[in-house]
């Protein structure tokens, strides 16, 4: 929403955020390097706080309504809301008075950007964006991290489970199932549905859920939904066993039609990259999906595309920008029409991935697989740290 008032120049350009709220809150962490970086759009939601490390400057959550704005508007609005009551703190309360201006000079500095400063947004609604302004290329200046909400912050969102719904005696939701009513052979060959909300216009629908087994890997449960309200449709694969003892690097080259029609299984903790067209994708990016090289490329190249899946588009987006995104693009249309050879790379920490080898009874020379041991901090986003086994 945006509002200007000519006569007394009041403006307001706040957002309120259409999209349901995130499975997990989000963290930017922006290292402002250049001037260049002030100019950074930024999407801010209510539950948004903002930090400037440098300063021990904190923007409580929900101080501010959500906005699309700048880094540097971020520091303007700042610096607005500390002058807007130093008249009066000067005559009640000099010393602060004196304080605070030092601060708010403080605050003008940064945007001369004399030396680096760190800015970061939490969100815990993970409703909130920095531009890129390097795109498709990642950005090495900000660091995106995903954080599992506590129950407060989804308290504080409105999100509650059913137990504490219930201000009645606990009533459980299903009957409980007798041992043996189920054989596995029975549940490998069913599909399941269960009710969730679309993704998309949040109306309820069904999704169908069945386990699938992929000769040579093991077993994988593909999810599908379909909106009968506004037709659309997500399809979604988990692994369905635990995590392996080490992480896996998959590189496969893509050079004939041949190489399109290869399996490929990504895993939700499954890193993509293209290393000829500098392209970092990330497991939250795509998801899970269970489909074949040439599958997993137009996905990428649709999410890039689309504007429903990017902030990459827009009428804010600067001409060079989007001649950037159109080259970029044409590389894809090139890939897919087997014009360029590239190598995809799949880097899964949990080791849950997998593309299919052309040959049977020898190593295929295009496909390379390759195990390490994982990091401290793989293991940390894996959960594996805080997981005790023994004694159990």
């Amino acid at each position: 929403m945006s509002f200007s008032c000519d006569k007394c120049g009041y403006e307001n350009n706040e957002i309120q955020s259409g999209a349901v709220i995130a499975d997990k809150g989000v963290k930017l962490t922006l290292r402002v390097m250049s001037i260049k970086d002030l100019n950074r759009q930024v999407v801010k939601s209510d539950y948004t706080s903002v930090k400037v490390v440098e300063l021990d400057f904190e923007i409580p959550a929900q101080s501010q309504k959500g906005e699309v704005t700048t880094i540097e508007g971020i520091i303007d609005r700042s610096v607005t809301g500390l002058e807007q009551d130093q008249i009066v703190r000067r005559i009640s309360h000099p010393e602060d008075a004196i304080k605070i201006d030092e601060f708010i000079g403080k605050l003008k500095e940064l945007k001369e950007v004399k030396t680096p400063f760190t800015m970061i947004l939490e969100d815990i609604s993970g409703n909130s964006f920095i531009e890129n302004p390097n795109i498709p290329q990642i950005d090495k200046n900000c660091q995106i991290e995903h954080f599992k909400r506590s129950k407060d912050q989804d308290h504080q969102l409105g999100v509650f489970t059913h137990k504490e719904v219930m201000e009645s005696e606990e009533t459980a939701l299903l009957k409980p199932i007798e041992e043996g009513t189920y054989p596995l052979e029975d549940f490998e060959g069913d599909v399941l549905q269960f009710q969730t909300n679309c993704t998309s216009c949040n109306a309820p629908c069904m999704t169908n859920m069945k386990l699938t087994n992929i000769p040579h890997f093991k077993e994988v449960v593909i999810m599908a939904t379909v909106c009968d309200t506004c037709g659309h449709r997500t399809n979604e694969v988990k692994s369905g066993g635990g995590v392996e003892p080490q992480g896996l690097h998959i590189e496969v080259d893509v050079r004939n039609k041949n190489d399109f029609s290869r399996d490929v299984l990504k895993s939700e903790t499954c890193h993509l990259k293209i290393p000829q067209l500098e392209l970092e994708v990330g497991p939250h990016a795509l998801g899970g999906r269970f489909t074949t090289v040439e599958g997993l490329i137009v996905a990428i190249k649709d999410q890039i595309s689309d504007p429903k899946h990017s902030h990459m588009f827009g009428d804010s987006m600067d001409e060079k920008s989007k001649k950037q995104l159109e080259s970029f693009l044409i590389k894809f249309e090139d890939i897919i029409e087997g014009k360029m050879m590239v190598t995809l790379v799949l880097d899964d920490p949990a080791g849950n991935s997998y593309i299919q080898s052309m040959v049977d009874d020898k190593p295929d020379d295009a496909l390379r697989i390759n195990h390490y041991e994982r990091t401290y901090e793989q293991n940390e986003e894996l959960g594996l740290n805080d997981m005790k086994t023994e004694n159990y």
